[in-house]
């Protein structure tokens, strides 16, 4: 029985490529940069955002949203609750539409090896 599992111990082949050991407590998921991907800036308002600070309209609509999830106990408000939620707030529709494309996100850029 011993020839066996000796056996098995040397026909082993190690099939992961990362050796990097996760139990070391590094998390790669840290860095927006990385997310981001090279060459895409955020805009000043994205970046504040993302770094905790926020614009006194930003802050206002949280609170609005924060209030009205509280108030009907709904920790999740459909789409049609958050446009109440801005047009209780004041908002109205009075310049005509524009382009999303500066919301859009960039594809991500292909591998070439």
């Amino acid at each position: 029985m011993t020839d066996k599992s000796s056996k098995s111990d040397d026909s082993f082949t190690e099939r992961r490529k990362c050796t990097v050991d996760r139990r070391l407590g590094l998390d790669r998921r840290l860095s927006l940069d990385r997310r981001r991907g090279p060459g895409r800036r955020r805009s000043d308002e994205r970046k504040t955002a993302e770094e905790g600070q926020m614009t006194d309209e930003q802050f206002e609509f949280l609170m609005a949203i924060d209030t009205y999830k509280k108030a009907n106990q709904r920790p999740f408000p459909t789409w049609t609750e958050v446009l109440e939620v801005i047009k209780a707030l004041g908002y109205r529709k009075v310049a005509e539409p524009q382009s999303l494309e500066s919301f859009k996100k960039d594809p991500a850029p292909a591998n070439v090896s």
